[in-house]
């Protein structure tokens, strides 16, 4: 038995102890929750508003430790997330529609839209015939990698857009030799992202003047771009970091915006063998075109119309041949997006 007078010794002990600098443990810290991220491609310009909300801290202040990895295209990050091999991804809707409207039950949600105008295009160029009015792309032979979100569009813009395409000639290309095949007049124009597409030609030594860009969105494809997708597992369980994970992403694109050379500085700590200028005019597009559009303008980032995506997928069952096995409500989730006046971009 501990007597009375022990106990009060002890208790002065402890209270020496601690005068003289000791401490008792400090309580552990919660632990991050640990998520990956794939993009839908390299680590160029538009990427910035991803890196910088790893770069500021903003995910680290939701309790999120992010790993971001590069992607092989906007169609390929959607079975990564639907799989769970990732918790988030950066890919086209149009193609997660077509994806769900094949299997619903798949595990997948897009709950950001970043490319509220999506930057699907057909990129030529003048000397080869090529001009911004999509009638002249026929009689032409067009490279079209087969994974490309713009690509997949090709049926519904020759309809919109009035092509006839009896004389066109769709050659299957890669990625990697896209803009060298056009570059070197092996096809007359390509599918891809136009500040891609663009720019790339541009590092391939094609003249400004020589390029021709035929945006969809321009000529009667009114459809959306790229966007944050979520495994629905995932986010049933972890709501709340779902939720941390789009506040954080909403502070990163909104300095991407404010302060695009920040934004280009963390792209090219992944990649120092890009140039700064090339990526400054690369985001700066992304930007104008995709992201900061007259409708985010007034509505906020990351949101989208209900209306219209329901009528865009009456556009996607013809050119991706939906069976109509999927509505707006499982595709779109804006349950985790922080409050519009969170959302505003600069």
């Amino acid at each position: 038995m501990i007597s009375r007078r022990m106990l009060s010794k002890l208790s002065a002990v402890a209270v020496l102890a601690l005068g003289a600098g000791f401490s008792l443990p400090a309580a552990p810290a919660l632990a991050e929750t640990a998520v990956k991220l794939t993009l839908d491609w390299k680590f160029e310009g538009p990427a910035a508003g991803f890196l910088l909300a790893q770069d500021k801290g903003y995910f680290k202040a939701e309790g999120l430790d992010v790993t971001i990895d590069t992607g092989n295209g906007s169609v390929e990050a959607i079975p990564r997330v639907a799989t769970g091999a990732y918790q988030f991804g950066f890919g086209d809707i149009n193609s997660l529609i077509k994806f769900l409207d094949e299997d619903p039950s798949q595990k997948i949600k897009m709950i950001m839209m970043v490319y509220e105008r999506p930057t699907f295009a057909v990129v030529g160029r003048k000397s080869l015939g090529v001009t911004t009015d999509p009638k002249s792309l026929e009689g032409k032979k067009l490279g079209a990698p087969p994974p490309d979100g713009a690509f997949a569009q090709w049926k519904a813009f020759k309809q919109v857009a009035n092509i006839d395409d009896s004389k066109i000639t769709l050659e299957s290309i890669g990625f990697p030799v896209r803009e060298p095949m056009l570059a070197q007049g092996q096809v007359d124009a390509v599918f891809g992202f136009a500040f891609s597409v663009i720019l790339n030609l541009k590092a391939q030594g094609v003249k400004d003047e020589d390029i021709a860009t035929i945006l969809m969105a321009e000529n009667g494809l009114n459809l959306y771009g790229n966007g944050v997708t979520v495994n629905a597992d995932f986010a049933e369980k972890n709501p709340d970091a779902v939720k941390g994970f789009m506040r954080a992403l909403a502070k990163g694109f909104a300095d991407a915006v404010a302060n695009p050379e920040e934004g280009v500085a963390a792209v090219l700590k992944r990649n120092e063998t890009l140039s700064k200028d090339i990526e400054l005019e690369r985001l700066n597009m992304a930007n104008a075109m995709n992201i900061k559009t007259p409708y985010v303008v007034e509505n906020g980032f990351g949101g989208i119309d209900a209306e219209r995506l329901a009528a865009s997928i009456e556009t996607l069952k013809l050119s991706m041949g939906l069976k109509g096995n999927v509505k707006p409500e499982q595709i779109f989730d804006a349950s985790y997006l922080p409050a519009k006046e969170e959302r505003m971009l600069p």
